[in-house]
């Protein structure tokens, strides 16, 4: 059969690089979406698009029912999920067919096979494709650790634990059948050894109907956090020739135990010693596919609906493979402070174009982003000849993007490309977390000379109104004025890190800004979006933006973000000792067994859990003391800064952080 019209079952970047394809083939594109992606990018790039009520993804993204009653509404002949959601969801795979649709995807009965990992690793096991050996939790001593807990179903690190100490085995198995349970309706956990050092390398495959199975290179996706890929690249780079063919057989071999049909990852643990083991199989498109498609040259969505639509894969072996890519995802997260999501308006995303670059995203300046799901912007993917070619590519792409909005990760994803282990391919599992404070420390860029650029293009921005006649005025600070002639003040608080800078400046008669007693810096130009500096004979460039009382200035290698401070401290942002404040918005998902008002509390104590865009912080007693107010309850929708409880503290007792993240999905 041929589609004519194809319903993405998902949102934001991969619904949007589905309908690219789909616009290539010219196939009418459907969305489903949100109340609260009423006017996400995903819905506006459709042709056509069915609202599904509510917000959250269990009311919405996460009812098949609702999805196949709107493909039928919509007139669509077939259905992609995508990844995530529905994606590797047998029963909505079943009932997109039994609605006389056709899925896009693999058989129902591959997706069920490979749906529980503890099942999937006894068929790999009868295919002779490598594995780690199980270890029963009951049984488990001091000679097993340390151990990896998994859930058996689902995926992207929730139920995940590593335990290192006997003693913890306990609290850390229940801890982890509690997160499977309520992120994917099964609780069933299992463990297996934890392979220190290890590298995560999968292949991607792509079989047809007509017992054709291509095995499209190797990946190589051992950056990660919590358990969530960040760097991504391809091919899998110092990998010896024997072990990239026995990867590529041991995936086949996956994938014709199961009848596979279309396109899925078969992913593997590779060991320091160089041993690989089967780790699971998705039977979906992967987030990192376009690695893959650039060095392959293949669109790996139109091979999925090639094949959705009986024909056979296009030649009985793969194309040729062909240099190297890597992708890194943009998130709104803020790396330094334990990778809390970020949310807020996103002013500006702009990425390099060129050639060897591609951006995928959900997201155009101008959105928002919100707290219902994922913190992922956008990837952006290099593909150069070589390896070095690739992440230079990849990291000059980076710096010279204009992001505009919450915190991100974009100076991480620079810092991590140029790492000396990345840079030499000492790639393992484990990466961030031996480097990550180094990665997140303040760099050796300029923020005074930013900060300054910023304070003299708010100057101009103040003496001029709108108009074709600019009109000098008086710079004002509340009920202050003062005399332009004179050295005036502007303050700004550096952000994330929280560094102030005070400026001093001066307009002379000329009109243009100058700094003053700044010796070797000379004012080219001064507009209220670009200042033009010589610093010791050397000429830079800085772009600014502003919006409300924050300002963002991009120069060459780096991009800053100041909040203008007021001349006087408002007594009024001033909060009671051992106030714990809300860390982001979200929801209080629930509280410590009898948490009352009154009830004595320890330091470190777990009391409120807060979840938000698939991330679950405990909120934890900063001290032992007492607990005299408690403001939130189960359900509650808080806002970043909320007061949700105070603790009077003993003196005596040592702090602890007030904030602790668990799981991302």
């Amino acid at each position: 059969m041929t589609i004519a019209t194809l319903l993405v079952a998902n949102r934001g970047e991969i619904a949007c690089r589905i309908f690219r394809t789909c616009r290539d083939l010219g196939i009418t594109t459907v969305a489903v979406y949100s109340d609260a992606d009423a006017d996400a990018l995903h819905v506006r790039e459709a042709d056509l698009a069915v609202r599904l009520p509510g917000s959250a993804p269990a009311d919405t993204y996460l009812r098949g029912d609702l999805v196949v009653a709107a493909a039928l509404a919509a007139g669509v002949d077939a259905v992609h999920p995508g990844y995530g959601f529905l994606s590797e969801n047998a029963a909505f795979a079943a009932a997109v067919q039994d609605a006389g649709l056709t899925w896009v995807g693999p058989p129902v009965k591959a997706i069920e096979l490979m749906a529980s990992k503890t099942r999937a690793k006894e068929l790999m096991a009868g295919a002779g494709v490598p594995l780690l050996a199980p270890v029963d939790p009951a049984t488990a001593g001091a000679a097993d650790l340390p151990l990896l807990l998994k859930a058996a179903s689902g995926g992207g690190g929730r139920g995940m634990r590593i335990v290192r100490e006997l003693a913890s085995l306990p609290g850390e198995l229940l801890a982890a059948a509690a997160e499977a349970a309520s992120a994917f309706g099964d609780g069933e956990v299992f463990a297996e050894p934890y392979v220190e050092r290890g590298r995560h390398v999968e292949v991607q495959v792509m079989a047809d109907a007509y017992d054709t199975v291509w095995a499209l290179g190797t990946r190589d996706c051992s950056l990660q956090r919590r358990h969530q890929k960040v760097i991504e690249e391809a091919p899998a780079p110092g990998l010896e020739e024997g072990l990239r063919t026995r990867l590529h057989d041991a995936a086949v071999a996956a994938a014709r135990a199961v009848g596979y049909r279309g396109a899925g990852t078969v992913e593997f643990l590779v060991s320091a010693e160089g041993r690989p083991y089967f780790l699971e199989m998705n039977t979906r498109l992967q987030v990192e596919h376009p690695v893959t498609e650039a060095v392959f040259g293949v669109d790996l969505v139109a091979l999925q609906l090639r094949v959705a639509e009986g024909e056979p894969l296009p030649a009985p072996a793969p194309p040729s493979a062909s240099g190297h890519a890597v992708e890194a995802r943009l998130y709104a997260e803020d790396p330094a402070r334990d990778w809390q999501p970020q949310t807020g308006a996103l002013l500006t995303l702009e990425v390099p174009e060129g050639p060897g670059l591609r951006l995928d995203t959900g997201y155009v300046g101008g959105d928002t982003i919100g707290v219902h799901y994922d913190p992922m912007l956008a990837k952006v993917i290099a593909h150069a000849p070589t390896r070095t070619e690739a992440v230079r590519l990849l990291t000059g792409a980076l710096e010279r993007a204009r992001i505009h909005g919450p915190v991100t990760n974009r100076a991480l994803l620079v810092r991590s490309l140029r790492h000396p282990d990345f840079v030499a391919a000492r790639l393992d599992t484990g990466f961030y977390d031996r480097h990550l404070a180094d990665l997140t420390t303040p760099g050796a860029g300029d923020p005074a000379t930013a900060a300054l650029a910023a304070a003299l293009a708010e100057a101009v921005r103040a003496t001029t109104t709108p108009g074709p006649t600019p009109t000098p005025t008086p710079t004002r600070f509340g009920a202050w004025r003062n005399v332009p002639s004179q050295p005036q003040l502007k303050r700004y608080r550096s952000e994330p890190d929280g560094t102030e800078h005070e400026i001093a400046y001066r307009t002379p008669r000329t009109g243009t800004p100058e700094p003053y007693d700044a010796p070797g810096i000379r004012v080219l130009t001064a507009t209220p979006d670009r200042v033009t500096l010589e610093l010791d004979g050397l000429t830079r460039h800085f772009h600014l933006r502003r919006d409300r009382d924050r300002l963002y200035v991009d120069t060459a290698g780096a991009s800053y973000t100041f909040t203008a401070l007021p001349r006087f401290t408002d007594p009024a942002t001033q909060t009671d000792p051992g106030s714990l404040l809300a860390p982001m918005p979200g929801t209080v998902v629930r509280l410590a067994e009898g948490l009352t008002a009154g009830a004595a509390v320890e330091a470190g104590q777990p009391l409120i859990w807060l979840e938000a865009m698939k991330m679950e912080h405990r909120i934890l007693a900063p001290a032992s003391g007492t607990l005299t107010a408690l403001h939130a309850a189960p359900g509650d929708q808080v806002e970043v800064g909320a007061l949700l409880a105070v603790v009077q503290e003993d003196l005596d007792a040592t702090p602890v952080p007030a904030s602790v993240p668990e799981e991302t999905a």
